[in-house]
């Protein structure tokens, strides 16, 4: 049997699963193959930044995900949960973030979102088939012919492109001959879900992650809701009886009898592939970057390339955008890959211990005030720089574009469909370029944005500015014209 396919996606992680919603949703026509019968049970990848909420927004599926107001959250070292501290720090989430997008963060783990993000796919038309592998692939200058094996048999998939989300050890990656490079295996970790009434051991506020320094059981452990917590320890295996002798270490209550929910051994890794496209092939997750779990980047960064990968395909697929704009993907996805890695390696160092420099600065300029350098946006200079303090954003060509609230909505609620082109009050010339275009008489989002009552700003479908310009041109329709030529890769 043979089928045909636009996009054919092997994995249903965050990344596969995004990507599968996110082209689904722009109506490409896409097949998704996995090995596993299901979504992952496991709360892995535990919340989702704003800017990752920014982008399921755009989708119409923020609302799904659980949120939290802004308030404390408390790291703690110590050998066992009821003992000493050794260190602690208070630090407040609420550090205006309100003020940066209308997004709040989301609090749900990877066993709710996988399932969000499948459901939502196949409302979108999306295929998905679990039990379902990749066998072989091979490309050619057209497409891409897969080879899969599922319940009924093998068969045959022609597609226009492969995304490779299958994992942090990719047979597509490895197919591809691709390598990676960073600091590689950093451990063995064994992650224990169960459920126990902790109520006398753990303070219920502010949410707390204890790192445990504990030469018999080190690790991590958290609360995840109510009675149910998560502890991750330094192991290579343990079976359920270990398990419970280990959580009764850390609490020190010898009799508690938890129930043991999921066991599930792991491997954390700090690795970056040196290419993230090979002609007609995409990695997007795990595939293309492993993480330590340190800060939270692995999920909100799989979500991150799906959509990437999601709005240029199908730019491409529907001839809006020339091939070349794919080579963007690698160009603006790897050094964030890279950045995330690095300031997961330096928090792990950490474990607890905190630097001078606020945690949550640092934070937010990796998830709000990261930087695309590629030729999918017009720079205007070649400064170093590649994040800024989204407190005082520039409104530059290849920044994010920066929040404003208009009558009591976000400007970022305007992105996320296609390329928007924002202007102020003198600028209704540019209102007959073809583009949808929206005339703000806003002084905070001319300060924002960088430009003049005539000027514009050129937002693309990630919410990322691809250009701008201060004071319209004697063309304004020949000069949007020529921009979206060039970011375009027409």
């Amino acid at each position: 049997m043979s089928e045909r396919a636009s996009v054919l996606i092997v994995g249903a992680g965050l990344a596969g699963l995004g990507s599968a919603m996110f082209l689904a949703r722009r109506g490409v026509d896409v097949l998704l193959v996995e090995r596993r019968s299901g979504t992952s049970p496991f709360p892995r990848a535990v919340g989702q930044n704003q800017r990752t909420m920014e982008l399921l927004g755009f989708a119409g599926v923020a609302g799904d995900v659980p949120t939290t107001e802004h308030g404390e959250f408390r790291v703690r070292v110590a050998a066992t949960l009821p003992g000493p501290t050794f260190h602690e720090v208070i630090s407040e989430t609420d550090t205006g973030l309100g003020a940066l997008s209308p997004a709040l963060p989301g609090t749900a783990g990877q066993d709710e979102m996988e399932p969000l993000l499948r459901r939502r796919a196949e409302e979108f038309g999306a295929t998905l088939r679990f039990d379902t592998e990749l066998v072989s692939f091979s490309q050619d200058n057209d497409g891409v012919t897969a080879v899969i094996s599922g319940p009924d048999g093998r068969s045959e998939v022609r597609a226009d492109y492969l995304v490779a989300a299958d994992g942090a050890r990719s047979g597509v990656r490895e197919a591809l001959g691709i390598e990676r490079h960073g600091a590689g295996k950093l451990g063995q970790n064994v992650s224990i879900v169960f459920d126990a009434d902790l109520s006398d051991v753990v303070e219920p506020a502010p949410p707390t992650l204890h790192v445990l320094h504990n030469p018999d059981a080190n690790g991590v452990f958290i609360t995840i809701d109510g009675d149910r917590h998560l502890f991750s320890v330094n192991a290579e295996k343990l079976d359920d009886d270990q398990c419970v002798e280990l959580i009764r270490l850390i609490t020190e209550r010898p009799s508690l009898a938890p129930r043991i929910v999921a066991v599930m051994p792991w491997e954390m890794a700090a690795e970056v592939a040196d290419r993230l496209r090979v002609g007609r092939v995409l990695l997007a997750g795990d595939a293309a970057k492993v993480t330590p779990p340190s800060g939270g980047f692995g999920g909100n960064t799989a979500i991150g390339d799906a959509y990437d990968l999601a709005w240029k395909l199908a730019a491409v697929l529907d001839s809006t955008a020339g091939p070349g704009l794919l080579d963007s993907y690698d160009a603006e996805r790897r050094p964030i890959a890279e950045r995330v890695v690095a300031e997961a390696l330096r928090l792990a160092a950490n474990r607890g211990v905190t630097e001078e420099v606020s945690e949550a600065q640092r934070a937010v300029e990796l998830t709000l005030g990261f930087r695309y350098r590629s030729w999918a946006v017009v720079a205007e200079d070649d400064d170093p720089l590649d994040a800024e303090d989204p407190y005082r954003p520039s409104g530059r060509p290849g920044f994010r574009a920066p929040h404003v609230e208009l009558d009591g909505k976000s400007i970022v609620d305007l992105f996320g469909d296609g390329f928007v082109l924002l202007t102020g009050k003198d600028g209704l010339c540019w209102t007959d370029t073809g583009l949808p275009t929206h005339v703000i008489d806003s002084d905070e989002f001319l300060a924002r944005y960088g430009i003049g009552p005539s000027g514009a700003s050129l937002v693309r479908p990630d919410g990322v500015v691809a250009w701008r310009i201060v004071d319209a041109p004697s063309d304004p329709a020949q000069a949007l014209l020529d921009v979206l030529t060039s970011v375009l890769a027409r």
